[in-house]
């Protein structure tokens, strides 16, 4: 049996659980650093090693900056979770996903023998977490769901112009 936009039951109930378990990923990450006053991504930043470090350790002498990055980071976790997670903005939400697991993946990339402050959660010599979450996000952007079961069915609807920005 066959959906919308031609997946099948099957496919669409794996594509929203990946969907969902990104999301929510995404979600968890920005709230648990909102909800602690204390978080910085300054010890992250100065620990960088990746082809990038310079640029990223460079970041981190700026006060003000630091700030910006920090509230930047915080709520384009909780908004791009919440849009791969409610369908809304899909598309936006997963390319901004993509840009800010890039940017991880360049200041601590997963090299053999590479050394980290943080323990690193797996690696399997240049992949890790964070690129398969990036292919994942790369993978639901040629595969929407969020049309079918999502808010962006309502506003492609009330909202045409999301369409041809490529918004959802």
């Amino acid at each position: 049996m066959k959906i919308e936009q031609g997946y099948t039951k099957a496919q669409m109930t794996w594509l929203m659980m990946l969907r969902l378990f990104i999301g929510w990923h995404f979600m968890y990450e920005g709230l648990v650093k909102i909800m602690n006053p204390k978080w910085t991504s300054l010890p992250y930043l100065l620990d960088s090693k990746g082809p990038a470090a310079s640029f990223f350790i460079k970041l981190t002498q700026d006060d003000s900056l630091m700030t910006t990055i920090n509230f930047l980071n915080e709520w384009a976790l909780l908004l791009i979770g919440l849009g791969l997670t409610l369908g809304c903005l899909y598309r936006l939400s997963s390319v901004g996903g993509m840009i800010l697991l890039a940017l991880y993946t360049l200041s601590h990339p997963s090299f053999v023998g590479a050394s980290y402050m943080m323990p690193f959660e797996g690696s399997y010599l240049w992949i890790d977490k964070n690129l398969v979450e990036f292919a994942a996000l790369g993978l639901m952007c040629v595969f929407p769901t969020s049309q079918i079961i999502g808010f962006d069915r309502v506003l492609g609807r009330v909202c045409p112009i999301l369409h041809k920005l490529k918004f959802i």
